[in-house]
């Protein structure tokens, strides 16, 4: 374990409090991880801090609040939230060496890198509790530069760390377009897959989400595609992203390593926000059930209430469960 030393309606990690967006199913996701004083927690998707701030208020010391994100940016903001503890492993703008003001405050470590490392960094029955927000934050969708949002003009970036790994202009304007066209049905379970991909490849080279969504939407127009509740391109750009930054095979490596992880009686809880993670998330605790190391606390997903979406639109789709190991 570490020592003290991650689609445009998406919705998002907010923080806590004034000035940030609280976060979805904020209430029900606490309840369910049933914070243990003292305990030890992980925070696997932290964003901006908004859960981890109510598992740190519940945790106290001499508790241990761990969070894991790929975004530099949203571990240096999430660390000024999480003051007067928060320490950062790599993050950008940290609070490392904040003074001490609040003695009732758990240790908090920020670890930049991707929850598909839980197995390898932390040790086994250590943990009290997981929670995964798997939705994006909002500074993400904000900033037009990092190219996840088809409703602003900027690069097609979508990386999640923007320090490594291949951006979406890449894979849009490089692979070839039977896979490209794989990529958009699998991860973005769209059926018109074929269509967009042979778009894209004949408007080479694509710079910019504005260009983008500007080939996929004449495509949709020369189609004579039937209205539709979402924006034509809103399926590719998740693809995209989902593709760009592994995000179900990270989910995959979480689940697995989660059993190992918790201590007997910890709990995991999980929110996802499509069916792809989902199904994956509903598949992995059946079959901790089906094996006897999960009981499961949810049979079925919890989802936003109405007062909830009237506040925020975006937990539309929201879609939690939970398990605790046996």
């Amino acid at each position: 374990m570490d020592t003290d030393s991650d689609l445009a309606n998406t919705p998002e990690r907010g923080g806590h409090g004034a000035g940030g967006h609280v976060p979805v199913l904020l209430k029900e996701a606490i309840d369910f991880l049933a914070v243990k004083r003292g305990g030890t927690y992980l925070d696997a998707t932290v964003g901006l801090g908004g859960h981890s701030y109510e598992i740190a208020k519940r945790l106290g010391a001499p508790g241990h609040l761990i969070g894991f994100d790929k975004d530099p940016a949203a571990l240096g903001r999430a660390a000024v939230s999480l003051q007067p503890s928060a320490v950062s492993d790599g993050a950008e703008g940290s609070a490392a060496g904040v003074q001490r003001t609040n003695l009732d405050w758990p240790r908090v470590t920020l670890i930049h890198g991707s929850f598909a490392e839980v197995g390898e960094r932390i040790a086994p029955t250590s943990l009290d509790g997981i929670l995964a927000d798997l939705g994006m934050s909002s500074l993400q969708l904000g900033d037009p530069a990092r190219g996840f949002s088809f409703q602003a003009e900027g690069p097609l970036d979508m990386r999640m760390n923007p320090m490594s790994g291949e951006t979406a202009e890449q894979v849009v304007n490089h692979i070839d377009e039977r896979e490209l066209a794989d990529v958009i049905y699998e991860f973005g379970e769209e059926r018109r897959s074929r269509r967009i991909a042979r778009a894209i490849v004949r408007s080479r080279p694509i710079r910019t989400t504005k260009q983008l969504v500007e080939v996929i939407s004449t495509a949709a127009r020369s189609m004579k595609w039937k209205h539709e509740r979402i924006h034509p391109a809103t399926r590719t750009f998740q693809a995209l992203r989902i593709f760009v930054n592994r995000e179900l095979d990270d989910l995959k490596a979480l689940l697995e390593a989660a059993p190992r992880v918790l201590k007997p009686g910890g709990r995991l809880v999980v929110i996802s926000f499509h069916s792809l993670e989902d199904r994956i998330v509903k598949d992995a605790m059946r079959e901790g059930l089906k094996d006897k190391y999960f009981r499961l606390l949810t049979k079925k997903p919890l989802v936003a209430s109405e007062d909830e979406i009237d506040r925020n639109p975006r937990s539309r789709s929201a879609k939690m469960r939970a398990a605790e190991k046996v």
